[in-house]
């Protein structure tokens, strides 16, 4: 395990003094379905100071958290650690982003033991890789749904994050509509929004198309004009309303996970605040 990943035993115990704070703001929040962090959001601080960078992130408010990719380099009691800090903030890990290497058959493994650890119940396909036909999207989804098989009777299941690629034809098809259709219903379909957006594709019809499959949302926005990804949560062209209603009116969502991915690097933690008040504008 890289050192910047470990979780010092002096470390997490300084970090869990602040935990009664923390705990008495998560739960604050005025809809049902919880708002989380993709921590990804703050990567440069979380590799700098895990135990830390949740806790602060805890303390604005965020009711779960998703790890990503590097999270496959813990140890078992790197997990342990890092569950206890969750439970001591009162916030969850329900799912994580992991790369290629968490689908093949030793590491699948390996992700199900900490994932089981952390309480996450979702290991989710962060990204195919290049995949070049509709002879190879075909070919992800069988990868998803022989994982989903594997994954069930442990009580957990599989899914997979879009990007820009899958809203885009091969060969006709969607590689979304094709992921959609080659795996079984308890696959989730983490739906990156700002992609769609970008794409032109239609984020209501999509989560329309696949009732109860869009359990969790990455809340990211996009804006035309050279804006990009840079705006923030609720500052772009996505149209959150009609999206948030699609979504718990029959999308199936369980929990919504902010993500900003731009701006400069110490300003992660300000950015990701920010996201959150305009949810709570939003929501009311």
């Amino acid at each position: 395990m890289s050192e910047h990943n470990e979780i010092s035993r002096r470390k997490f115990l300084q970090t869990a003094a602040v935990a009664p704070f923390a705990a008495s703001a998560v739960w604050a929040m005025q809809k049902s379905v919880p708002v989380g962090l993709e921590l990804y959001s703050v990567r440069t601080e979380l590799m700098k100071d895990l135990p830390g960078t949740v806790t602060a992130v805890a303390k604005l408010g965020y009711q779960v958290v998703e790890f990503y990719s590097p999270y496959f380099d813990w140890t078992p009691q790197a997990a342990k650690d890092v569950r206890t800090l969750l439970d001591d903030l009162g916030i969850q890990c329900r799912s994580t982003h992991n790369g290629p290497p968490s689908f093949t058959p030793d590491g699948l493994k390996k992700a199900t033991e900490l994932n089981q650890i952390i309480g996450s119940k979702t290991i989710v396909l962060a990204s195919a890789g290049k995949v070049v036909d509709l002879a190879g999207w075909e070919k992800v989804a069988a990868q998803l749904a022989s994982a989903a098989e594997q994954l069930r009777p442990l009580g957990m299941s599989t899914g997979y994050h879009n990007h820009q690629t899958e809203w885009k034809p091969v060969e006709g098809k969607r590689p979304m509509d094709v992921l959609a259709a080659g795996t079984p219903k308890d696959v989730v379909l983490q739906f990156d929004v700002g992609t769609c957006v970008e794409e032109r594709a239609d984020p209501i019809a999509w989560i329309k198309a696949n009732p109860g499959r869009i359990k969790s949302l990455h809340c990211k926005d996009w804006a035309a004009g050279g804006k990009g990804y840079a705006v923030l949560f609720g500052e772009g062209d996505a149209p959150w309303k009609q999206i948030i209603e699609a979504a718990e009116s029959g999308g199936g969502v369980e929990y919504y996970l902010i993500e900003q991915e731009a701006g400069p690097a110490e300003e992660q933690l300000k950015r990701v605040e920010a996201c959150l008040a305009n949810w709570k504008k939003l929501r009311g």
